[in-house]
């Protein structure tokens, strides 16, 4: 199945592989002994409950390349996953049983395993792939992996064999949504293909090994009801944002890093009529729209020549001419927030987007900013008269200290009062301490407005019994 050379130290036939063996600094191998002659190699051991120790590592490094010298990759690659797995256990119990590796069962399913998901897949993290506890993996070069589970951080026993395998599983990941990553393109954002948000900096930048940041998606979709269930917000607070969504308001979510903001948004989404046309603008794909008039658009970085680089700019100047309803743009972070606003105010009715900000007014002082860099040459005047035009709501979301995640702020923008914005909150988070455990302890509350700015909207989709409904339950509570 494998090609021409063959080898008596296996009784199969092989061919010498295709792609060149980049694991160079795994432990030197010597070519595999005949049955006669067997090499004893270390037998896998731990240093502590949960760790594996360097023995292992050595192991696994020598029977790896012991495997290289066998098989033909290239051949390997063509075959269906479990078939290409189970031809690997093969020749890999044949290793073990002619080098008289030591292994228990359970040790040699582990270490067949690994070899498996690091040729056919993504090595050490598939394990952390597969859990869907985990909400975060941080890997800071080959020894050094950490997770993020119920907003705590954890650095795990997982490692990699060198930065040479950590970079391959990187270049693995991105060159899936085709892009690259090298010394001559060191920074790489990506997505796996399951949406969740891939990004990648390499040596010379990161001078300890490449850097690589998932964010992961659940694999159920996270729902409003889902939110109310984690008290992220109050049951009376997802009723008005779920009102809010509805009936078409242009929305803002702000937020600092890991706060919430992408997952809130996919939430809101699912208000969205089935029959109105949406598009999304994103720098690697993460929404999950469930409606079946979607269009889903990317952005480009530049080829090898330095050219062909497609901009957020460019994607949502595009949208304008596609008759979209509704817009939504992933995360505004540059010029795009002036076409944003633009679409907001010429009939794009229900658009959304989000920006890193810690508060609603830094939401809209960080919109500013972002127009005013993008040299768009406007008086301040202007360019708040049209923020306020453009944005109806603004929600706040906060990663709070103890790792919970809350909705703090759903505040709408009334308008301009000399040159300042004018803004007031409908529902705010108010923290009264914390529990014995270190968790915090608060209640959403109803600042006490009884018909919000956008009411006449809500009127005009008849929901707005239903909001009033909401704020007075908001305000009991």
């Amino acid at each position: 199945m494998f090609g021409k050379r063959t080898s008596g130290n296996t009784g199969r036939t092989t061919s010498a592989p295709e792609v060149q063996n980049s694991e160079t600094s795994a432990p030197v191998v010597e070519p595999v002994e005949a049955a006669g002659a067997p090499v004893n190699a270390p037998a896998v051991k731990s240093d502590r409950a949960g760790e594996t120790s360097d023995a292992y590592y050595e192991t696994k490094a020598t029977i790896f390349n012991a495997l290289f010298e066998t098989i033909d990759v290239s051949a390997l690659a063509g075959m269906e996953p479990k078939a290409a797995r189970a031809e690997i256990r093969t020749i890999v119990d044949e290793i073990i049983a002619i080098r008289n590796v030591r292994l228990s069962v359970n040790e040699q399913n582990q270490l067949i395993g690994e070899i498996c998901d690091d040729i056919l897949g993504y090595g050490p993290l598939e394990p952390l792939l597969m859990r869907d506890d985990i909400a975060d993996i941080m890997v800071n070069g080959a020894k050094h992996v950490f997770i993020e589970t119920d907003g705590k951080m954890e650095k795990t026993n997982i490692r990699f064999r060198d930065n040479q395998q950590l970079m391959n599983i990187c270049q693995r990941i991105v060159s899936q949504v085709g892009r690259r990553v090298d010394e001559s393109s060191p920074i790489c954002d990506a997505r796996l293909l399951d949406g969740s948000r891939v990004n990648v900096i390499a040596p010379p930048l990161a001078i300890d090994g490449p850097t690589l940041t998932i964010r992961k998606f659940k694999k159920d979709k996270l729902t409003l009801q889902h939110l109310v269930d984690f008290k992220s917000i109050s049951p009376a607070g997802a009723k008005v944002l779920e009102i809010i969504g509805a009936c078409q308001c242009n929305i803002l979510i702000s937020g600092g890093t890991g706060s919430g903001k992408t997952t809130l948004l996919n939430c809101l989404t699912a208000f969205i009529h089935p029959d109105e046309r949406i598009i999304t603008c994103e720098d690697a794909a993460e929404l999950q729209l469930q409606q079946p008039h979607v269009v889903r658009l990317e952005t480009r970085p530049p080829n090898l020549e330095g050219k062909g680089k497609i901009t957020m700019s460019d994607l949502v100047k595009n949208c304008l001419r596609m008759r979209p309803e509704r817009i939504i743009v992933g995360e505004v972070r540059g010029p795009e927030a002036f076409d944003l606003l633009q679409a907001m105010n010429t009939g794009h009715d229900g658009s959304m987007g989000t920006l890193h900000a810690n508060s609603p007014r830094e939401g809209l002082s960080r919109l500013e900013s972002m127009i005013t860099m993008g040299g768009f040459s406007l008086p301040t005047r202007t360019i708040r008269e049209m923020i306020v035009g453009s944005i109806d709501v603004v929600i706040q979301a906060t990663r709070l200290r103890d790792g919970s995640r809350k909705i703090t702020h759903i505040t709408e923008v009334l308008g301009m009062e000399g040159d300042v914005i004018v803004t007031q909150d409908l529902i705010v988070y108010e923290m009264d301490g914390e529990d014995a455990e270190g968790k915090i302890v608060g209640a959403h509350k109803s600042t006490g407005i009884a018909r919000p700015a956008f009411w006449e909207r809500a009127r005009y989709f008849n929901l707005e019994k239903e909001l009033a409904m909401a704020l007075d339950e908001a305000g009991e509570s």
